[in-house]
């Protein structure tokens, strides 16, 4: 069978957009073989920065003939419904279609429609313009003199050249001559650009490969990244260093060479006094480049790994030096960068009040930058009010979370004020991705706590699924106060995530509550501490002119938002807290949705987690526990039989339950007609007593094993006792004896939720 291949050659591909369009021009180009009547057994894409290409094996020659037979109105219908049919079915007159018989419905015309197959070189020829004219570029371009006229094609860099052949692997291959814009699909490419540029013949994938590979240009990026990652690690090794790896850096540099030459470059080593985390992202970010370590050293040397594109004759000297002088330039800068966050700032006179509202010490540079920061009046959101008033929130948020945490209340109140301050250094200002690393060394440098330190750092984790959790107190309860400002303020201007969009990082702030809740054994009421947030007193801040009425921290944002409660005194609190009961109560489902996710994640059966999770259910560590206790118990012989037990008992009392039969309010044992009654009472009454006491002391596997002693009694029951008597008093007690079984069972899980 025929394979296709086809190559679109161009300027510089952005290294960001690669990947992605060469896995659209595969499915673009499949999918509409396949619409055509195609079938393929394999497709490869491949990417260089100046070329996408796919390699379509074992291609059918030729669609297959249709025969579809379009069934039509009775005979007799009327001209419109005869007219429409016949311009469905292509027919020029009724004449055409044929008459079949429905022993039901009459007499009924059918049009026999035919449509030969086409050949593969024609259906090629059709489909391509289109693709590749309205390929999916998240940016693209015109160029020439073509791009004047209107519908000129648009694309990433000016497109070149386009290849298409087609053909068996022992065949003379055809050429699929399509044209776009002047450019005429053939059967010639070019190599690298300097060291190749001639063009030359291909006929299929195979020879086409190894053309580009005596041309220099490596065809697969996973290759191109294997040459990088190991030639650096051999040059570094014979340099007495190890590369600093970086599998994003590695993508984006393979997708910037067809030939890659590694060399190592240099720079002084005053810059070293830098920190690395800013020279590691100088380097990487202006010049793309590696950084080295010395073997078993942590710290950064004065050496970088470049990727040239070309074997330049003088071993690749000036292309290092080039690249130092630029790395000397950049890194000028960031020494620059941070001897200045070091000093005083110039204008201190205007800083004096912010200093005042959040204890700050002015001698200090860091308490400097956070009393600039307040002093500016930073936006955070417009309806959320400055950074200023956002650090008060999280200060005042943090002081009631110390105590729960166990955290040190004046850590907690130090590393607060100061953990934004590092937004106003030069240092963040230009890689903004070091907000809170920089924080900790600058405080450091004035002195602060190791715990203070390292929370204004860590109160940003974890940032995601992967990232670190906090571990040091001081850092958890900032971290969670940081959080809860956010999802709370959010959620009071009724800006939430969407099924499409979470511009503000909701979800995974959540999921940051979640995970330290649960990784770090943190008791948090999250409802009550939702509520209480935003019922906090409010005063505005000095010269607010948003007409605030009220005294809470919800109708503040409330008011930022534009709204407001125009109701007397009293009913506007009324409103208010009702308002935010519904709040709290919408986050702490939210809470639940991300918590499900996240012990599923953690290969906790769903039913399980819907069986524990109540929807008031608010200490997210206790519920986990009793998950965890219920997965290991229902694994056991006992969980079984509680679960079989309950669930026989369950479904009775629900299906009677449903016809309203009436259910005594509690068991009257002097109703009892029988000893299994009086037996399954006692055990239940017992095994509640015991389920309870285990439970207190959060020993949920014992609860559960208490009550599995009731599978005995309950089977006992259902042998010799007839549930529905004719006794209306005694089945309603009978009725509330099994409502007894499923209010025990209720302490540790609804097992109606629970499958099997």
């Amino acid at each position: 069978m025929p394979d296709l291949l086809l190559e679109l050659r161009s300027e510089e591909i952005p290294a960001r957009m690669q990947a992605k369009a060469a896995g659209d021009l595969k499915k673009l180009v499949t999918d509409a073989l396949v619409d055509a009547g195609l079938t393929y057994e394999g497709a490869k894409e491949f990417f260089t920065p100046r070329r996408l290409t796919l390699n379509i094996k074992g291609l059918t020659a030729r669609s297959a003939d249709v025969r579809e037979e379009r069934k039509g109105p009775r005979v007799g219908a009327p001209e419109k419904a005869l007219a429409g049919f016949l311009r469905g079915a292509g027919l020029s007159d009724i004449a055409e279609a044929k008459i079949q018989s429905d022993p039901k419905k009459g007499d009924f015309y059918v049009a026999v429609i035919e449509k030969p197959g086409r050949d593969a070189q024609a259906i090629i020829r059709d489909v391509m313009p289109g693709i590749i004219r309205n390929f999916p570029w998240p940016k693209s371009m015109r160029w020439g003199a073509a791009s004047a006229e209107p519908g000129s094609l648009r694309w990433v860099r000016p497109l070149q050249s386009i290849v298409c052949t087609f053909g068996t692997e022992i065949e003379e291959t055809e050429v699929i001559d399509f044209e776009i814009d002047g450019i005429v699909a053939s059967n010639i490419t070019r190599g690298h650009r300097f060291h190749a540029p001639e063009p030359f013949t291909v006929k299929r994938f195979d020879d086409y490969a190894a053309g580009l590979e005596k041309a220099c240009v490596i065809l697969d990026a996973e290759r191109r990244k294997h040459i990088i990652r190991d030639d650096a690690a051999n040059l570094a090794f014979a340099n007495g260093l190890d590369v600093v790896e970086d599998e994003g850096l590695l993508d984006e540099v393979a997708g910037l060479v067809e030939y890659p030459q590694v060399l190592l470059g240099e720079f002084e080593q005053d810059f070293l006094q830098i920190p690395d985390e800013i020279t590691r992202l100088t380097i990487k970010t202006n010049q793309k480049c590696f950084v080295t370590r010395k073997h078993g050293d942590d710290k950064l040397t004065n050496k970088f790994i470049l990727v040239a594109n070309i074997a330049a004759t003088d071993g690749g000297r000036e292309i290092c030096h080039g690249n130092g002088k630029v790395v000397r330039a950049r890194l000028s800068d960031a020494l620059h960068f941070w001897h200045v966050d070091q000093r005083d700032l110039p204008d201190m006179d205007g800083l004096t009040a912010s200093a005042e509202k959040f204890g700050l010490d002015l001698k200090k540079p860091l308490d400097q930058r956070m009393a600039k920061l307040d002093a500016l009046n930073v936006t955070f959101h417009a309806k959320l009010g400055s950074q200023g008033e956002r650090v008060a929130r999280i200060r005042a948020l943090a002081a009631k979370l110390a105590p729960i945490v166990g955290a040190d209340a004046a850590a907690v109140d130090r590393a607060v004020v100061l953990a934004k301050a590092d937004l106003r250094t030069e240092a963040v200002g230009e890689f903004p991705e070091l907000q809170g690393l920089m924080g900790r060394k600058y405080a450091v440098l004035q002195g602060e706590s190791d715990d203070v330190a390292a929370a204004v750092e860590e109160h940003y984790k974890p940032l995601g699924p992967s990232d670190v959790v906090p571990r040091s107190k001081v850092s958890l309860t900032v971290a969670l106060a940081d959080k809860l400002d956010t999802l709370t303020g959010f959620w009071s201007i009724d800006e939430k995530p969407t099924g499409s969009g979470d511009p503000y990082a909701l979800r995974r702030a959540a999921l940051g509550v979640i995970r330290i809740i649960l990784e770090r054994g943190v008791r948090l009421p999250l409802k009550s501490v939702i509520a209480n947030t935003l019922q906090a007193p409010f005063v505005p801040p000095e010269g607010w002119g948003g007409g605030f009425i009220g005294d809470t921290m919800f109708e503040y944002f409330v008011a930022l938002s534009g709204g407001g409660y125009g109701v007397g005194e009293p009913d506007r609190k009324a409103v208010v807290s009702t308002d935010i009961e519904a709040l709290a109560n919408d986050l702490l489902s939210f809470f639940h949705d991300r918590f499900k996710v996240y012990l599923r994640d953690m290969g906790a059966r769903y039913d399980l987690i819907d069986a524990v999770l109540s929807p008031d259910a608010d200490d997210l560590e206790t519920v986990a526990r009793r998950v965890e206790a219920l997965t290991k118990f229902l694994d056991s012989e006992d969980g079984q039989n509680l679960l079989a037990g309950e669930k026989r008992a369950g479904q009775l009392l629900a299906a009677e339950e449903k016809k309203k039969t009436r259910v005594a309010e509690k068991v009257d044992p002097t109703l009892f007609e029988t000893d299994a009654e009086k037996a399954l009472y006692e055990a239940i009454v017992s095994a509640s007593a015991k389920a309870r006491e285990a439970s207190v002391k959060e020993d949920y596997f014992s609860a559960m094993e208490a009550l599995s002693a009731l599978r005995a009694p309950v089977d006992t029951f259902f042998e010799e006792v007839l549930v529905n008597a004719d006794d209306e008093a005694v089945r309603a007690n009978r009725l509330a004896l099994l409502a007894m079984i499923r209010e025990a069972t209720g302490t540790v899980a609804d097992f109606s939720k629970l499958s099997g």
